[in-house]
């Protein structure tokens, strides 16, 4: 074989080598937890979503999924398991490429969890205390915004709350410095199964987002009226996160998803997008989410 034979075998050696090799690695598959949540997560017909065109495009959560997904390569492979947060635990521990949008960023659950940033701080994300209309004097006394550190101190009211559930670092940290005296918590399928105990009188207040509790009263019109008050500490809202299992593929898909929120924060189409996922806003809101996008489109992978 002469010198230019030669050279020609071993650059088409190279290329079958390079091409066996692209055709080996694997697709990426992100296996999204989902959880029935309204007005955050609404299931299509009561089920599950079983593709991503079936993905709600309104609610916080599921809308934004869809967008994010609407940002991905086509060759990425989308399946959406229901799992309550113990399972999903468990998934990711074992190293299953296994992600989440409903998990907020603790320290503990870094030593399992990859994690990246999708939304900043909003005023519809504020935390409120939820209590029966009948009780409300017995939180409304002064007249001053509730505090949740002094509403801990007050052995005679009675609070419950979701067990394995986040509040954000600084709500969390008010409640394990209480001790004892921090309301209890239950396992619950999901969070709105709280709302009819409060009704029933099964304790005197919880912790919920308004948006949450309007379409629990939506969907349950019958049965004595709830109210939601706002807490000083429920205005340090923590940014919305994704998270996936702190794994070799858990990893491949937290780059996917961060390379979609600033694949969004980049399109030409961004503010017609996010008109039509999230609809009517504050000013303060919209002002939030444009600076917040704004640097996002500047700015590298935000993983960790």
């Amino acid at each position: 074989m002469g010198g230019r034979g030669l050279r020609a075998f071993l650059v088409a050696a190279a290329l079958a080598i390079c091409t066996a090799g692209a055709e080996a690695a694997p697709a990426l598959t992100i296996n999204w937890l989902v959880m029935e949540m309204p007005p955050y997560f609404s299931y299509p017909e009561h089920r599950p979503p079983q593709t991503p065109e079936e993905l709600g495009q309104h609610g916080e959560v599921d809308g934004l999924q869809r967008l994010l997904i609407q940002q991905m390569p086509r060759e990425v492979r989308h399946v959406f398991v229901e799992a309550g947060l113990p399972r999903f635990e468990a998934m990711a521990r074992q190293g299953e490429a296994v992600c989440s949008m409903f998990h907020v960023r603790t320290p503990e659950r870094l030593e399992w969890l990859y994690f990246t940033h999708l939304l900043p701080p909003l005023e519809s994300r504020e935390l409120h205390v939820v209590v029966r209309l009948d009780s409300l004097p017995r939180f409304t006394e002064g007249g001053q915004t509730l505090q949740l550190s002094e509403l801990l101190r007050r052995k005679e009211l009675i609070g419950l709350l979701p067990r394995e559930r986040s509040f954000g670092r600084h709500i969390d940290g008010l409640l394990q410095a209480a001790g004892e005296a921090a309301p209890k918590t239950v396992n619950v399928g999901h969070n709105m199964q709280l709302l009819p105990m409060l009704r029933a009188g099964r304790m005197d207040y919880t912790l919920e987002y308004p948006a949450v509790l309007a379409e629990y009263l939506r969907s349950n019109p019958d049965g004595p009226p709830l109210a939601a008050l706002p807490i000083v500490e429920g205005r340090s809202t923590t940014l919305a996160t994704a998270a996936c299992s702190r794994s070799p593929a858990g990893r491949r898909a937290i780059e996917a998803i961060d390379a979609a929120v600033r694949s969004l924060a980049r399109s030409p189409r961004r503010d017609a997008l996010i008109r039509e996922w999230r609809g009517a806003m504050s000013d303060t809101d919209r002002q939030r989410l444009t600076d917040y996008m704004n640097e996002r489109a500047k700015s590298g992978p935000q993983i960790e």
